[in-house]
């Protein structure tokens, strides 16, 4: 059965997009198949991951203008439908009643062909981020070890409330991650405590495994690779392994 994960926060700069991408890569060099679908306006996993911007694309899919089979590209990461711009104007696009489904129902096509789908989402809840709701099967919220991050989830919980009401009903968070995470601050290491409390409200878990903040992000990304590509051995590289393992329940 496909596995369809959402990566989601409404807060900038914790690391969502980074973490799809490098979600995505770690998921395909383990030798599974993967479907990364980019919903995020800025398109950064689009670049990062070596996908055309042009030609069919998300919002495509999203307004019934193209097929997924149509919009998907072959990568060395695996497949990518691309996100562009353009999706800043989805929730001026998509105003009709079961709005909400769009994405859920252009994958159900395709999402066969993958074990997992990775769907990066756009730093904000709008119709965007509650169509990779609908479509997903679990969600995993990055979070910066401080008091926005932390206000963030308890927003983020008050979205995916209605919608495992009302569209959803299997939804799952899959854990809370700590991005940008330093071990060696006792301020960190109170608020991962705080986050614990938050996510047994949740009925989720904190990922035990946490990524380091590391200069090498921003170098992979500005020569458009993934961590695994551009340094395997760096330790933020080996934190990102580790997530895809605890993830997959596979032994390192």
């Amino acid at each position: 059965m496909t596995k369809t994960l959402a990566v989601i926060c409404q807060k900038g700069g914790v690391g969502k997009s980074t973490t799809a991408q490098n979600l995505a890569a770690g998921l395909t060099l383990k030798g599974y198949k993967v479907l990364t679908v980019d919903m995020d306006p800025q398109g950064n996993t689009t670049f990062t991951l070596g996908a055309k911007r042009d030609g069919p694309t998300a919002l495509g899919i999203l307004l019934r203008e193209a097929k997924a089979e149509d919009a998907i590209q072959h990568t060395r990461y695996g497949d990518v439908i691309a996100g562009n711009r353009a999706l800043a104007g989805a929730d001026a696009y998509l105003t009709e009643a079961g709005k909400e489904y769009r994405l859920k129902e252009a994958l159900e096509p395709v999402s066969c062909n993958y074990d997992y789908i990775v769907i990066d989402t756009p730093p904000a809840l709008g119709v965007l981020t509650t169509n990779a709701l609908t479509a997903c099967t679990s969600v995993i919220i990055p979070a910066q070890a401080d008091i926005y991050s932390l206000q963030g989830i308890a927003d983020l919980a008050d979205t995916i409330s209605p919608v495992r009401k009302y569209c959803n009903p299997g939804l799952q968070i899959e854990g809370i991650l700590f991005t940008r995470y330093s071990s060696r601050s006792a301020f960190s290491k109170e608020l991962a405590g705080l986050a614990g409390e938050l996510a047994a409200n949740l009925n989720t878990k904190v990922f035990s495994t946490t990524i380091r903040e590391a200069v090498a992000v921003k170098k992979a990304q500005a020569v458009q690779q993934t961590l695994f590509d551009y340094d395997p051995k760096a330790k933020v590289t080996e934190d990102y392994k580790a997530l895809v393992e605890e993830l997959t329940g596979e032994e390192r």
